[in-house]
């Protein structure tokens, strides 16, 4: 019988041991191979050029570019490119940016041992890979509306504790602006008010704090 080809991987995460814990849990795997390691973004994006893995494994935060950035890039440059996103982050948002981004594959930190093995050989075979608690958490996040990138400031600004005056003189806008930005923010986040505001971004991962 012909021996299947080895599933050829790049793993990338900025955490040492984490990488290496990684590499060793794919590499007992008798079809898998991890041919290539990076610890930021933008290693995986030179590495995947130049290595052409089977599919990557990204954390989702990584200096110098981030998961999703690289995601963006490889992605551009190499269109059937599979990616498989591994990360700690569960909110609406962090999934939907993933997903837009190109991701093939969406697997939290603490699921690592028990799903990562599957979503890899479903990824390299071509297939989708959310599990259902994402898919959930997906389809959630599309019955918002996106925030502006100055309402994202203004929120940003919002979770420091600033009031209205504050966040003004610091994104150098009037204070009505400040409060008309607010007011959109709590519409679009369906929340009362700007402490729920706050609690919401950070669960649903708009922001992180």
């Amino acid at each position: 019988m012909k021996k299947k080809p080895l599933i050829r991987i790049l793993v990338a995460d900025d955490h040492y041991i984490v990488r290496m814990g990684l590499i060793a849990m794919v590499n007992t795997e008798p079809d898998m191979k991890v041919i290539a390691e990076a610890a930021d973004g933008l290693q995986a994006i030179d590495l995947f050029a130049k290595c052409k893995p089977d599919l990557a494994v990204l954390d989702s935060r990584m200096p110098v570019k981030s998961g999703i950035e690289a995601t963006i890039e490889i992605r551009k440059r190499f269109d059937t490119a599979r990616i498989l996103m591994l990360t700690a982050f569960d909110g609406e948002d962090d999934i939907y940016k993933a997903v837009e981004a190109g991701v093939t594959g969406y697997v939290l930190k603490n699921s690592t041992d028990e799903k990562l093995i599957p979503a890899i050989r479903a990824v390299a075979a071509g297939q989708r890979w959310i599990p259902q608690e994402i898919a959930r958490r997906l389809a959630a996040r599309r019955l918002f509306e996106d925030l502006t990138q100055t309402e994202l400031q203004v929120l940003n600004e919002l979770v420091k504790g600033l009031a209205n005056k504050q966040i003004a003189d610091v994104l150098t806008i009037s204070e009505n602006t400040a409060k008309w930005h607010l007011k959109n923010i709590i519409a679009k986040l369906h929340v009362a008010d700007r402490t729920e505001a706050v609690s919401v971004a950070i669960q649903r991962g708009i922001i992180h704090f």
